[in-house]
């Protein structure tokens, strides 16, 4: 295994390298880091967790150089949190550098943010949406921008955010160096990097999408009136430290919050309407131990370094069978086990099956002892047929 130094980093990089402890490149660093520094464009494949921010901050900074107070870098990411989390990376790799930084989110006054372009920055670290009140109100001007990183491609389609990405990538110069983060590769985002990118290379680090070992996973059937119950019940005997309940909607979550709350357990919330104040401090609470329980949507399911956390649960089957994998990887991290339920009632088959069909085998289903059901769980996928086969693979 290489270290940093091999893969060649500049010493002030290297410096701050040290600093942190860092010695060994992960896999997408690895091949990532001499692709950048080669000033190629790039496509990297990389999921969650595996160190991607390092795999384009550091050879980025190297790129830059030592600080000259104009927009270089533009990073654009799908939500505050990772606005915030890629601008720490940026100061924390780039201080022997001098670099400054712009961080550009929505939710918050325009005060601050003006005045850091104002004073000069080499990264800008943006939203799609202030980013473009900047520009349009010839705030923010892209015309030197020699590097430009789009960070959790995928996540920015789903939530709508192609015509603002579009606009972004046509205000930045031609003549630039770009760089593709995905932890999927659909046809929405090969149609982005086959229009933004110039033969770019392509880093894949994904060992095929799937859940880790480190984590328990299983399917609770449950009538869809009790799934309230059956959640508060999987809380009070999971025997949790920390644990992350997903649901699919913004208003379920304030709904989901509130059940618990109203049964003792303080909970931190997380979702797109929340102000950024609000976010801001639940996550710090979830992360500090303040909160043991964040009631989330997807925002919160990529991206973010959150640790420690020993559970996940998800109240609704996701709609989309990658967002699986990404919500219970919350858990059983650098080697931790963790576990991981998802709350199922008959009308969300169609998602299930295409979760199974993804990971290539059925999940198991399990029945919590002690609960009082309306009707017996579906605990085999398939029916008696399909439990008999089963069973004989058991033996």
């Amino acid at each position: 295994m290489p270290t940093f130094t091999e893969i060649g980093l500049p010493e002030p990089v290297l410096r701050s390298l040290a600093d942190c402890g860092y010695v060994n490149p992960t896999p997408i660093q690895e091949q990532a880091i001499p692709v950048v520094l080669s000033g190629r464009d790039l496509i990297g494949a990389a999921q969650t967790g595996t160190g991607k921010t390092a795999a384009f901050a550091l050879p980025t900074l190297a790129r830059l150089g030592p600080a000259a107070g104009k927009p270089r870098c533009l990073v654009l990411v799908p939500t505050r949190e990772l606005a915030v989390q890629v601008d720490e990376n940026f100061q924390k790799y780039g201080k022997y550098l001098g670099t400054k930084t712009a961080l550009l989110y929505g939710g918050v006054g325009y005060g601050i943010q003006v005045k850091a372009l104002e004073q000069g920055v080499d990264v800008v670290i943006a939203t799609p949406g202030r980013l473009l009140d900047l520009q349009e109100q010839k705030i923010l001007d892209l015309s030197s921008i020699q590097v430009l990183i789009l960070d959790e491609v995928d996540r920015m389609l789903d939530m709508g955010f192609i015509e603002d990405v579009t606009r972004i990538i046509r205000f930045c110069p031609k003549e630039r160096q770009t760089l593709l983060f995905s932890a999927t590769a659909d046809e929405r985002v090969g149609k982005i990097a086959s229009w933004a990118l110039r033969d770019p290379v392509t880093v894949d680090v994904r060992t095929g999408l799937g859940a880790a070992d480190t984590v328990d996973h299983a399917i609770y059937p449950v009538d869809v009136f009790q799934k309230y119950d059956l959640l508060l019940a999987l809380l009070n005997k999971s025997g949790y430290k920390s644990v992350i309940v997903f649901t699919r909607t913004k208003r379920d979550a304030d709904r989901i919050a509130e059940w618990i709350e109203g049964h003792g357990t303080p909970v931190a919330t997380m979702h797109a309407d929340r102000s950024q104040s609000e976010r801001a401090a639940a996550l710090a609470g979830f992360k500090t131990g303040k909160f043991t329980v964040m009631v989330a949507t997807d925002i919160a399911s990529r991206g973010l370094d959150i640790r420690g956390v020993t559970h996940v649960i998800n109240y609704n089957v996701p709609e989309h069978a990658e967002d699986y994998v990404h919500r219970i990887g919350r858990t059983g991290r650098a080697s931790a086990e963790g576990e991981a339920f998802t709350l199922y009632s008959p009308d969300e088959m169609h998602h299930l099956q295409q979760i199974e069909v993804l990971l290539g085998r059925p999940i198991e289903r399990r029945k919590l002892e002690g609960f009082r059901y309306y009707s017996e769980p579906q605990l085999t996928p398939g029916g008696p047929k399909a439990a008999a086969v089963s069973r004989k693979r058991n033996r």
